[in-house]
C-alpha cells in the first residue's frame, strides 16, 4: 500500500471514530501517523522522487521568501508581473503558469523573493493537479500571500478551501508554534511535563503522547 493509500485510510478511520473524551487519545495518534505519512509525501516531492516536478526547485535568494497561492486565474501572475522586474505569463485561460516562476521585490532595502506557484484546486493535499509539488514549495517561504479573486469570492469561498489544503499538510496559518519543547536523550525514556492543563489528548494524556513519539521512532526525550 502506497503513502496516498494509507492517508486516506486513516482519514477514513478518523471520519468514521466518534469524537468524545473518550476516543480524544486514539484520535490524536491517528492524526499524528497523517502527519509524519503527509511530510513523508512532500519530502519524496522534494527529493525528486516519483512524480517531482521540473521547474519546481529555485534557489533560495534574497532575505526572505513569499509564496503566492491562489487557484489558478486569479491573478497571481499579473501581481508578480507588478511587483517585480520578471514577466509571468498571464492569460484568460486557467493554468497560464505551470512551473515555479521568481521574482525580486526590493522594499526598505531587502529582497523579498516572490514565487509565482501553478493554480492548485481543492485537493492538492492529495496530489491533485500539481498540488503536492506546489505545497512542498509553498513549505519553504517565510510567508503563504494567499490570492483570490475578490468579485467571486463570496460564492468560491477558495480562501476557506486554501487554509483547508495548507493545514492539512501542517501549514497553520496565521497561528502562532504549539509551545511544545522536545528534548532528544540517548537514555531514560519519556519524561514528561505539562505546565498547563491538557484537554484534547485523552484521559491520559502521558501515555497517547508516548504512543505519537514511537510513531517518530523517538523513546528517550523530555517533553
Amino acid at each position: 500500500m502506497g503513502i496516498v493509500e494509507r492517508i486516506k485510510e486513516l482519514e477514513a478511520e478518523y471520519a468514521r471514530t466518534q469524537k468524545n473524551k473518550a476516543t480524544e487519545g486514539h484520535l490524536g495518534l491517528i492524526k499524528a501517523k497523517l502527519a509524519k505519512l503527509r511530510g513523508e509525501l512532500l519530502n519524496e516531492e522534494n527529493s525528486g522522487g516519483k512524480g517531482g516536478g521540473e521547474g519546481f526547485a529555485v534557489s533560495r535568494s534574497g532575505d526572505g521568501r513569499i509564496a503566492l497561492i491562489g487557484f489558478p486565474s486569479v491573478g497571481k501572475s499579473s501581481l508578480l508581473s507588478a511587483l517585480t522586474d520578471t514577466e509571468s505569463e498571464a492569460a484568460g485561460y486557467e493554468f497560464t503558469t505551470l512551473t515555479c516562476i521568481p521574482g525580486n521585490l526590493i522594499m526598505n532595502g531587502c529582497r523579498i523573493q516572490l514565487l509565482d506557484l501553478p493554480g492548485i484546486i481543492e485537493g492538492a493535499a492529495h496530489g491533485k493537479g500539481r498540488g503536492r509539488e506546489v505545497i512542498a514549495v509553498a513549505r519553504t517561504a517565510d510567508l503563504i500571500l494567499i490570492v483570490l479573486d475578490a468579485a467571486k469570492e463570496g460564492v468560491n469561498r477558495h480562501r476557506t478551501i486554501l487554509e483547508r489544503e495548507l493545514e492539512t499538510v501542517g501549514l497553520r496559518l496565521n497561528k502562532n508554534p504549539p509551545d511544545v519543547t522536545i528534548t532528544k536523550k540517548k537514555l531514560g525514556g519519556i519524561k514528561f511535563n505539562a505546565i498547563v492543563p491538557l484537554t484534547k489528548l485523552g484521559d491520559n494524556p502521558q501515555k497517547t503522547i508516548e504512543n505519537i513519539l514511537k510513531e517518530y521512532k523517538l523513546h528517550n526525550a523530555e517533553i
